[in-house]
């Protein structure tokens, strides 16, 4: 079954020794509550028997209690017997009880560890090549809107021009207010070739309506390319997450920079939460020549591996990193890895703290995956990631910025009221002047 192969991938690759017993337990515990629930029973019971649902409930508690598990196989087996007396005593269906004892056993482990439904599954694979079906915006709710916070260049809604800043106040008719914005955000999601009808409403009250037809969306993880100081050559760029493309995208930057006259570079992954390991340090290594730039540390073997610098194609030019509370995993191996080597100013705010390796396992006879912590990380020093982040080697503290669109349709924040890139600049300048 599905839950066995998933329990058997756990029991392959997590990074810690699964505790059987309680993903049992939580699984037991994801039934329960779905038996209270309406939608859940109204979903799968013609006639709901609340007697023989409480007697059953009650049931679960015995159950747990006299067939303990202390390996995967028999934690399969306590979900099976389960499952069979849930058919007996209320006719539930097998798989709809494996359903809630599978997703207890991935969604238990731990925060980044997850069972994904093929969509799901799907999702997260666009974001790691970079690219995905869709209108080319990102949102942001709040209470009974939603927002558009960033337009993706070349995509449906930039063609449309729909700009960020505005609000999305209906979708093919419907009121955002009346459905709720999540349920309008899920609207927007489609067929490629399939159309959308958005009415937006603009910062100066009017309203505008838009056609849009979906299509397969490039999403650039580097952004904001540009000399900011061209007197003293000083570039910039923002890696707004590590993807397949990350390493590709880094290249053709950094050359454009060099001949703009790029003579010092600022690396800016605030707001970045990470993405590919293996971009992180392909890009890392773009800046240190020769040493460890991460390690990684698991409870198989196979995911022991210590990534190393080499010295071929390395840039020497002065970096200087800018990161915040939301810089994590992969950004947090290259923000270390700069620090621990000396390589350039980390500059910002300490990092998020999220050292550990997620996998991604596909199961294609299911059609549908589960995201499983393989391993930590430690950066150069051997200092763990986890709970810990990345210590600037200059603090600035946090401030709130004010943004408005540029003429992409992207919000940006103006440099002269961002501390955390001022600071970035003057150091830059103060490195240049003692050259």
């Amino acid at each position: 079954s599905l839950y066995a192969d998933i329990l058997l991938k756990i029991q392959s690759h997590y990074v810690h020794s699964p505790d059987w017993q309680d993903l049992v337990r939580r699984g037991i515990l994801n039934l329960d509550v779905a038996l209270t629930e309406s939608v859940f029973l109204n979903h799968h019971f013609q006639q709901v028997d609340l007697v023989a649902i409480d007697r059953f409930r009650r049931s679960l508690r015995e159950l747990y209690r006299i067939h303990p598990a202390n390996d995967y196989r028999r934690a399969s087996e306590v979900a099976n017997l389960i499952a069979e007396t849930a058919k007996r005593d209320l006719g539930l269906n097998h798989s709809t009880v494996m359903a809630e004892f599978t997703s207890g056993a991935a969604g238990g482990l731990d925060t980044y560890s997850a069972y994904l439904t093929g969509h799901q599954l799907s999702e997260v694979q666009s974001q790691i090549e970079g690219n995905f079906v869709g209108l080319g915006v990102e949102l942001k709710t709040e209470e009974h809107r939603l927002h558009i916070v960033n337009v993706i260049p070349g995509g449906p809604a930039a063609e449309g021009g729909v700009r960020g800043g505005q609000t999305i106040l209906a979708v093919d008719g419907q009121a955002v207010a009346q459905i709720s914005p999540d349920a309008a955000a899920d609207m927007l999601k489609g067929e490629e070739g399939s159309s959308v009808t958005l009415t937006l409403g603009n910062p100066n009250g009017q309203a505008q309506q838009v056609r849009l037809v979906r299509k397969r969306v490039d999403v650039p993880s580097v952004v904001d390319v540009s000399i900011l100081d061209q007197e003293n050559g000083i570039g910039y760029l923002r890696v707004t997450s590590f993807q397949k493309t990350t390493t590709r995208d880094i290249d053709n930057a950094l050359w454009d920079l060099h001949r703009q006259g790029m003579r010092s570079l600022i690396f800016d992954v605030r707001g970045n939460p990470g993405g590919l390991l293996t971009a992180s340090v392909e890009i890392a290594d773009k800046f240190i020549s020769t040493g460890t730039i991460v390690s990684t540390r698991g409870r198989s073997s196979a995911e022991d591996y210590d990534y190393r610098a080499h010295s071929v194609g390395t840039w020497r030019v002065p970096l200087i990193v800018l990161i915040d509370g939301d810089s994590a995993s992969a950004s947090e191996i290259f923000a270390g890895a700069i620090r621990d080597h000396q390589r350039g100013q980390v500059i910002g705010q300490r990092s998020y703290g999220k050292g550990s390796v997620q996998g991604i396992f596909p199961m294609d006879r299911y059609q549908v995956g589960v995201r499983l912590t393989t391993a930590k990380f430690y950066s150069p020093s051997g200092q763990p990631i986890s709970d810990r982040g990345v210590t600037p080697t200059i603090a600035v503290p946090v401030q709130q910025l004010t943004a408005k669109p540029n003429d992409a349709g992207q919000l940006v924040a103006a440099t002269t009221h961002d501390a955390v890139l001022r600071t970035g600049l003057q150091v830059a300048r103060d490195q240049l002047s003692r050259r």
